[in-house]
C-alpha cells in the first residue's frame, strides 16, 4: 500500500513542511496582543530598510544597525521567503546609499514609526494595513540646507498562520501610487502614454554637477514662489480638503494635482475651457482640467502657455520650479514634484504627493532612479 505522502509526491502535490504527528490547531484568533505584534514587526521591517541608508560613523567605522526583524522568532515572524526578499531589499538600499554618497549626500540618522490602520482575518490568512512615517536627518547640513527629509507611506502586509498557529509574514505591498518613498526599491508605476494634437515636447535635463549657471529671477513673473513652497510644505501630508484627492486613482496618483495647487497658491491663474484641451488649466473641488492633474498634460500646458521653460540641468532648479520623471524612458512622463528649498550649495529639494514626501534632495532621486529621464522646468 502506497503512503499518503508518497502518493501525493507521485501526483505532483507538494505537502507543507510540517513535522509528522504535530497537532493542527484551529484557525488562530487575532487578539489585540497579536495585532500589536503585527505592528511591531511592520515597524521592524521598515526601520531595517531605512537604517540601511544611514551613513557610517565618523572615521569610517560601521554604525551598529542590527536587523530588528531578526528578533522575531516566535508566534509572529518573517517567513523564509520574505526573509530572503528583505535581504535583497536591504542590499539594494545599501547600494543606493553608495550611489548617494558619490553624489555628495549622506544621512546621519532616522526615525521610523508605523501605525496599524486595519486588520482583516479570513481563516489562516491575515491582511494588515499600516502607515509608515519616516524622517531622515541629512548629515552635516550647512547654511540653509534642510536638516531633515521625510515621508508617509502606506503598506499592506500579508500574514499566514502555519500548522501550529504561528503567524508568518509572507508579503509586503506598497499601496501608494508610484513607489517614491526614500526607502522603497520596487519599480515605479508607469502611466499609460496620453495622446493629444501636436503637444510641445519638453527637453530632457542633465543630472551632472556642476550645472551651468541659470539663476532664477524671482521678480520677473510676478508669481510668489515662496507662497508655492509654503503651500506644498503645509499640505505635503495633510491634504487640502478644497481639492479632490487622487492618491487612489491609479498610476500617477495625486502628484500633479498637488503641484498645480501649489502653483495656483503662488499666483498661477485659471485658463478655463474644455477639460481635455491641454491649452486650458483649472482646478477646484468640483472639476479639474487634464492639465491640472495629468503629468504629460501639465507639461504641454506649461510649455505652450510659456508659464514654464525647460532647464538644461536639474541642479539649476530653484524654489517653485517643477521636476518630472519618466521612469522607464518611454517618452511618457510619470511623476511631478515641486522645489520647496534650494541650499546655498546649489542643491534643490523637492516635495510631492504619491508617496507624500517633503524636502527630498535631487541627489537622492538620482541615486534611487539613475536610469530615469529627468525633465526640469523653470516656472
Amino acid at each position: 500500500m502506497v503512503s499518503v505522502a508518497a502518493a501525493s509526491v507521485a501526483a505532483g502535490i507538494v505537502l507543507p513542511n510540517w513535522t509528522a504527528g504535530a497537532a493542527v490547531v484551529d484557525d488562530p484568533k487575532v487578539d489585540s496582543a497579536t495585532k500589536a505584534t503585527f505592528q511591531r514587526l511592520a515597524d521592524a521591517v521598515f526601520t531595517d530598510r531605512t537604517q540601511s541608508l544611514i551613513n557610517d560613523a565618523p572615521g569610517g567605522r560601521q554604525r551598529s544597525h542590527p536587523q530588528r526583524t531578526s528578533g522575531f522568532t516566535g508566534k509572529v515572524r518573517l517567513s523564509e521567503g520574505q526573509s530572503r526578499e528583505e535581504g535583497s531589499t536591504l542590499d539594494a538600499l545599501r547600494a543606493r546609499k553608495s550611489r548617494l554618497a558619490q553624489l555628495g549626500e549622506k544621512y546621519s540618522g532616522s526615525d521610523t514609526r508605523v501605525t496599524l490602520d486595519a486588520t482583516r482575518v479570513r481563516g489562516r490568512h491575515a491582511t494588515v494595513d499600516v502607515t509608515e512615517t519616516t524622517t531622515l536627518t541629512y548629515d552635516r547640513a550647512k547654511g540653509n540646507e534642510p536638516r531633515t527629509t521625510g515621508f508617509q507611506a502606506h503598506h499592506e502586509l500579508a500574514f499566514r498562520a502555519d500548522r501550529k498557529g504561528d503567524w508568518q509574514l509572507t508579503g509586503v505591498r506598497d499601496t501608494d501610487a508610484g513607489y517614491l518613498a526614500v526607502n522603497q526599491v520596487a519599480k515605479p508605476s508607469v502611466a499609460a502614454p496620453a495622446t493629444s494634437d501636436d503637444p510641445p515636447s519638453a527637453t530632457r535635463s542633465a543630472t551632472t554637477r556642476p550645472a551651468p549657471a541659470d539663476p532664477k529671477d524671482f521678480k520677473a513673473t510676478g508669481y510668489d514662489y515662496n507662497a508655492m513652497a509654503a503651500y506644498a510644505t503645509k499640505y505635503w501630508s495633510r491634504y487640502n480638503p478644497d481639492y479632490p484627492d487622487f492618491s487612489d486613482a491609479g498610476a500617477g496618483g495625486d502628484c500633479t494635482n498637488f503641484v498645480s495647487q501649489a502653483l495656483k497658491a503662488g499666483g498661477w491663474k485659471h485658463v478655463p475651457g474644455y477639460t481635455t484641451d491641454f491649452h486650458k488649466w483649472f482646478g477646484n473641488s468640483e472639476i479639474q482640467s487634464d492639465s491640472f492633474v495629468g503629468v504629460n498634460e501639465f507639461s504641454w500646458f506649461a510649455l505652450s502657455s510659456k508659464r514654464a521653460r525647460s532647464l538644461a540641468n536639474v541642479y539649476q532648479m530653484d524654489i517653485g520650479d517643477v521636476l518630472q520623471l519618466d521612469f522607464d524612458r518611454d517618452g511618457s512622463k510619470d511623476h511631478s514634484m515641486i522645489v520647496t528649498k534650494r541650499s546655498q550649495q546649489g542643491m534643490p529639494y523637492l516635495t510631492y504627493h504619491s508617496t507624500n514626501t517633503y524636502n527630498r534632495s535631487v541627489a537622492s532621486l538620482i541615486a534611487a532612479y539613475p536610469r530615469a529621464a529627468y525633465y526640469a522646468y523653470r516656472t
